[in-house]
């Protein structure tokens, strides 16, 4: 079993998230050796430079088309670009939900086979964010699959900013559809020990928690 830390990607999103917040957070991942630091990408520079000085193997994450997933793939290659360029390892990116619903599964695949290619290129890893939430069982299996097709590292259950989280019967649907060939993290509403063990035990390889550090204390205890 890998070390408890690198199931975590310690995370904030929040919009109204200071210089000052940012700096507590990558200080946090690193001292805890969590698996990655995940912000905005207007933090992946100051984030990148801090870790690397700190000589420091968290990766950096940097979301894209997020929340929403529905700007135009130019504008999300546009952004995931910038990060890349910036320091990020990781890019965890919104897929289109609305093509999604529509059964455009072509524009799905097409997006983020488009940006995965740009990621890979560079050496960074993509987790796709299908936003469980909004999607039936069907639904996620087939953008499970689309993933998959699409040449993606990971498929992530939620942004955390819509109508709901992770669950772990997503999570475990998740994980009997990809298999062994992608890897599965749960975010959303993870918050306590339970919560953690439930994610991992129905096979979540990360989870994305802004509780990260009071989880991992818990563990510990």
């Amino acid at each position: 079993m890998k070390k408890i830390s690198k199931y975590f990607d310690h995370t904030l999103l929040k919009p109204e998230a200071t210089s000052a917040d940012i700096l507590k957070l990558v200080s946090e991942a690193v001292q805890y050796d969590v698996a990655a630091v995940c912000v905005n990408g207007s933090h992946v520079r100051s984030v990148r430079r801090f870790v690397d000085a700190a000589g420091s193997d968290v990766k950096v994450a940097a979301v894209a088309g997020f929340p929403l997933g529905a700007m135009s793939t130019n504008a999300k290659a546009y952004e995931v670009q910038l990060a890349l360029e910036d320091g990020a390892h990781e890019i965890d990116l919104v897929m289109n939900i609305g093509q999604a619903k529509a059964g455009n599964w072509a524009y799905v695949e097409d997006e983020i086979y488009a940006i995965a290619e740009m990621c890979h290129d560079d050496g960074a890893i993509i987790k796709v964010i299908i936003e469980t939430c909004l999607l039936s069982e069907e639904e996620i299996v087939k953008a499970c699959q689309s993933a998959k097709i699409a040449g993606a590292d990971f498929v992530k259950t939620s942004t955390g900013f819509s109508t709901g989280g992770a669950k772990a019967e997503d999570v475990a649907l998740m994980k009997k559809t990809v298999g062994d060939e992608l890897l599965v993290k749960a975010a959303g509403g993870i918050r306590t020990l339970d919560d953690a063990k439930a994610m991992i035990e129905a096979g979540a390889d990360r989870l994305g928690c802004s509780a990260s550090i009071d989880i991992l204390k818990a563990w510990q205890d």
